[in-house]
């Protein structure tokens, strides 16, 4: 018997919100992305589906804030001092986070998507969020170093994690993406073009 977990204290504002996004996450983990629904993430966080339905528009919408709130956070590279070990470091621990799990939710919002314009908006400007805060301060120390150009455009700065993420999306299910194609993307594709 399933049981209810809306007995308990009343929350509002952003307790509530926080326990609704660590309800949707522990939901996502839990049963995978196609078996989420509304319902089960209400019971779980201990309050009504309509509280829900109050913050997002549906699944989809919620499930992304609560992924990118906790399990897209920010990966800690260490400063090796060196452009190319800093890059290869977050090109590998990129790479190392590409569970099935993780697969399977980008694969299911993507589905879900579909022809909504708004949703889709929503995820773009997420990832682009995203990007520039890995890169900005591997970036800023090797430009301090004289290791990289200092005028670099923002698509170009943010090259090597595309790249890693379309190896990634090539290789589902499959092995996960070797370190000589991670370093080919840093010493072949990369330095070449940010180098002074």
């Amino acid at each position: 018997m399933e049981v209810d977990h809306r007995k308990g204290p009343r929350r509002r504002g952003e307790a509530l919100e926080e326990a609704i996004l660590r309800a949707a996450i522990e939901e996502l983990t839990e049963v995978g992305y196609t078996a989420v629904s509304m319902e089960r993430i209400a019971i779980r966080a201990r309050t009504s589906k309509a509280a829900l339905y109050r913050r997002w528009s549906g699944r989809p919408d919620l499930i992304i804030d609560a992924y990118f709130k906790f399990a897209a956070a920010e990966l800690d590279v260490p400063d090796t001092g060196s452009l190319r070990t800093d890059v290869i470091a977050l090109l590998r621990r990129t790479a190392d986070r590409a569970t099935a799990g993780m697969l399977h939710f980008v694969f299911g919002v993507i589905a879900d998507a579909g022809a909504n314009e708004e949703l889709k908006t929503k995820i773009r400007e997420r990832l682009a969020l995203m990007k520039p805060k890995q890169m900005h301060g591997i970036l800023q120390r090797a430009e301090a170093r004289g290791e990289a150009r200092g005028d670099l455009p923002e698509r170009l700065r943010t090259l090597p994690l595309d790249l890693i993420r379309n190896e990634i999306l090539q290789h589902v299910g499959g092995p996960n993406v070797p370190d000589s194609v991670i370093e080919e993307i840093v010493d072949l594709v990369f330095l070449p073009l940010v180098r002074p």
